[in-house]
C-alpha cells in the first residue's frame, strides 16, 4: 500500500463519522464504539471495514452484541498481557498500522466516489447541452 498521509486523529475522525451513519432508531455511543473497534486486537483491517460498512444497517441488538464482544475481548487481552506482554505489544503495534491502513482504504473509496460523481456531472452537463 502507498505511504499514508493520514494521521491517527484524522482516521479516528473519519471512522467516527462512519459510525455515526447508523440508523436513527439505534442508540450508539459512537466514541466508545470507535474506541472498542479501533483497539480490537482480534480483527484485521478488512474485518473492521466489514463492521463499518455494515453500520448503516445494524440493529440495536447487533450494536449491543458487538459492543459486548469487543469489551470482553479487551478484558481477555488485558489478562493475556500479564503472561505474554511482548506478544501483546506486537499485536498493538500491528493494530496501530492497520488502523491507518483502514483510514487509507476509506479515503481512497471516498475520493473515488467523488471522482465518479464529478464524471457523472460532466456527462450530464454534456447530455443536457446536446439536449439528450
Amino acid at each position: 500500500m502507498q505511504e499514508s498521509f493520514l494521521t491517527e486523529k484524522e482516521v479516528d475522525t473519519l471512522i467516527l463519522w462512519l459510525i455515526k451513519s447508523h440508523s436513527l432508531e439505534v442508540e450508539v455511543d459512537a466514541s466508545n464504539f470507535l474506541d472498542l473497534l479501533k483497539f480490537s486486537l482480534s480483527l484485521n483491517t478488512m474485518e473492521k471495514k466489514r463492521v463499518l460498512d455494515a453500520v448503516p444497517t445494524l440493529s440495536q441488538f447487533q450494536f449491543d452484541e458487538l459492543t459486548k464482544v469487543f469489551t470482553e475481548e479487551r478484558e481477555k487481552f488485558r489478562e493475556l498481557a500479564k503472561e505474554h506482554p511482548d506478544d501483546i505489544k506486537k499485536l498493538v503495534s500491528k493494530q496501530q498500522k492497520e488502523w491507518i491502513d483502514l483510514g487509507d482504504l476509506y479515503k481512497t473509496e471516498i475520493e473515488s466516489k467523488e471522482k465518479e460523481s464529478e464524471n457523472q456531472n460532466k456527462i450530464d452537463d454534456i447530455k443536457s447541452s446536446l439536449w439528450l
